[in-house]
């Protein structure tokens, strides 16, 4: 019995060792909460330099959507408040709703905190921010302003209770990868509930973050992140959307398989 243990004993080893790798790399843009939090935690939360860009919370498992929440295919749009920031979306969504982004129009909503001035990273010209969709414009489709079904609506692309100021970076590469993840299950002619927070601390007028839930009521898939609505060398005013540059200021790459270039081809974030 002894001998057995010592020859197996280097296999358990090694195996535990391999399993610490593979959550080493899957964590290197990922950092893991458990607790169960609220959007008012969340806005006390502040982003350090060199911090990953998305926290997963709650092991991954939606906290404020459940299955049983589905009754038919619309978006319950939160409007906006007293500020005119864009609060909560929860979409109820089939494979109804999704749609190409060939029909993009431009956008002219100035969501609070908009100050796209551009900027020059050593030597680069950056725009430092988005009109960024609570709910992906593709996933919209045959739904109308107010989210509720009509078919043949093109999605909805300019809609002030849909939109928030949102980092490049965020819009193009973190927001990017739940919205394919999302995607996919509807693709897959799942019913699937999405909500989308921005979170604003106090009387801020740009977001600090979004928090992201989504789950399939078959339960193949589910998430929830909070996304931090930051830029790589660029330091933001919260309170006002301004940005300055700052070559210390640093957020690690997200290698996304999922970016779909055809939404950037135009520029639909001018500053305006």
């Amino acid at each position: 019995m002894k001998k057995l243990l010592l020859l197996l004993l280097p296999l358990l080893i090694g195996g535990c060792a391999a399993n610490t790798n593979d959550q080493n790399q899957q964590s290197n843009t990922q950092t893991k909460v458990d607790s169960v939090v609220s959007a008012e935690k969340l806005s006390q939360w502040t982003y350090s330099s060199g911090d990953k860009p998305v926290k997963i919370l709650n092991d991954d498992k939606p906290s404020t959507i459940k299955a049983s929440d589905f009754k038919s295919e619309h978006i319950d749009y939160g409007g906006l408040d007293k500020l005119n920031r864009t609060k909560t979306a929860t979409a109820y969504l089939t494979r109804n709703n999704l749609g190409r982004s060939n029909t993009r129009t431009e956008q002219t909503w100035r969501p609070t905190g908009w100050n796209n001035q551009p900027k020059y990273v050593k030597g680069q010209r950056i725009i430092p921010q988005n009109r960024g969709h609570l709910i992906a414009y593709t996933m919209t489709f045959n739904l109308n302003k107010s989210g509720q079904v009509q078919q043949g609506q093109l999605g909805s692309i300019d809609n002030p209770y849909n939109l928030f100021t949102q980092t490049s970076f965020s819009n193009q590469k973190t927001m990017v990868q739940v919205e394919q993840i999302v995607r996919n299950s509807l693709t897959r002619n799942k019913k699937v509930i999405y909500r989308v927070t921005p979170i604003f601390r106090g009387n801020e007028l740009m977001a600090r973050g979004v928090w992201v839930q989504a789950l399939a009521t078959d339960g193949s898939m589910k998430l929830n992140r909070y996304l931090w609505n930051v830029e790589d060398h660029l330091q933001f005013d919260y309170a006002t959307g301004r940005s300055r540059v700052d070559l210390e200021f640093q957020v690690p790459e997200v290698k996304n398989p999922y970016q779909q270039h055809h939404y950037y081809k135009k520029n639909y974030h001018r500053n305006y």
